[in-house]
């Protein structure tokens, strides 16, 4: 799947931003893997929590917020990818191209 500057190797669990790679935590990872495989999909912290982690885990809806700033951090010029919905919770823009890996590029 291609985008932007960012490449995202699942099997790797790695991700390069601008040809420059990025140390994501786990929880970093998934939900920009999640998020990156659904593009222009609009997601409710609850459905990241729960495609993340699992139905019914403890963990408030701000979490995910926080998870987000940090990802955003990380990102850099890349951030604007992740778009906040208003009312609803978050979403990736824009299209990919089906791939093993999404590799977002220049």
């Amino acid at each position: 799947m291609e985008r932007g500057g960012i490449t995202i190797d699942r099997r790797r669990h790695t991700v390069i931003v601008k040809g420059r790679p990025v140390d994501l935590t786990l929880s970093e990872f998934e939900l920009l893997c999640f998020l990156a495989s659904r593009p222009g999909w609009a997601f409710s912290r609850a459905q990241i929590v729960d495609a993340i982690r699992g139905f019914n885990y403890a963990v408030t809806d701000r979490s995910v917020d926080v998870q987000i700033v940090g990802l955003r951090h990380k990102l850099g010029g890349c951030s604007d990818y992740i778009q906040t919905v208003r009312g609803v919770g978050y979403r990736f823009k824009g299209d990919f191209r089906p791939s093993h890996q999404i590799i977002i590029g220049v």
